[in-house]
């Protein structure tokens, strides 16, 4: 390589803009842990209620590979709400089947709910110590949105839309025979969700719910920012 491909080399370099590649960190890495936990949260309480199926088939893991849906994602990247690959659940290993996949999928959003109020709790109590230099900064930035993407997670899959799991809970509560005949027409509910969140219909209020109720736990970071000042 000579003096001269040297040179283009630096200039490109130089003229690379970094920031791009850190907004799409920014976005990613918040998005994989809550995908992650939520579909292992899944996967675990149906273990736990007797349904081996998520194990056998390798879903108890802490890859985030094993749980992606290329469309869930790109959706809670551009729209901070989105879904995973759903955990498979036989729902007749459960005693009580109808129930079980309630408790199954209630898990999922549970488990965003506390990635929320933990997070928050990081970001109020790191707000002072992080705030100090630009890669703290960033990480405090990657705090915030992680628990906003969290919630945001949360009261998404709480839409009574399927294969959503607000579904289950909601069907949980008519007749076995309604149940087993909606859940026949659980993999039509991604092509309604696509279209009723780029279209925004769902988008904008779904957007003021989740706002809300963030801003509803945001003290939650408040008071850990008040701990760390006592700690001082």
């Amino acid at each position: 390589m000579g003096v001269s491909d040297i040179s283009a080399v630096q200039e490109i370099w130089d003229g690379f803009d970094f920031s791009y590649i850190l907004s799409i960190l920014l976005g990613l890495i918040p998005s994989l842990l809550c995908i992650t936990l939520h579909e292992l949260s899944h996967g675990y309480v149906a273990y736990r209620l007797g349904d081996r199926t998520a194990k056998d088939r390798g879903r108890l893991t802490l890859n985030p590979i094993k749980h992606l849906d290329p469309m869930g994602l790109l959706m809670m990247l551009v729209f901070h709400v989105g879904w995973a690959k759903p955990v498979p659940v036989n729902m007749w290993n459960f005693k009580n089947p109808k129930r079980g996949m309630a408790v199954t999928a209630l898990a999922g959003p549970a488990c965003n709910v506390l990635i929320t109020l933990v997070f928050l709790f990081l970001y109020g109590f790191f707000y002072i110590p992080l705030g100090q230099s630009a890669a703290g900064s960033y990480f405090l930035q990657m705090l915030e949105l992680t628990a906003y993407m969290s919630l945001g997670l949360a009261v998404f899959n709480l839409l009574p839309v399927p294969p959503l799991d607000g579904s289950k809970v909601l069907f949980s509560l008519i007749s076995d025979e309604s149940y087993y005949k909606l859940m026949r027409y659980e993999r039509y509910g991604s092509i309604l969700m696509l279209v009723l969140v780029a279209t925004g219909v769902l988008g904008r209020p779904l957007s003021a719910a989740i706002q809300a109720l963030y801003s509803a736990m945001f003290p939650i970071g408040q008071w850990a920012f008040n701990l760390y000042l006592q700690l001082l």
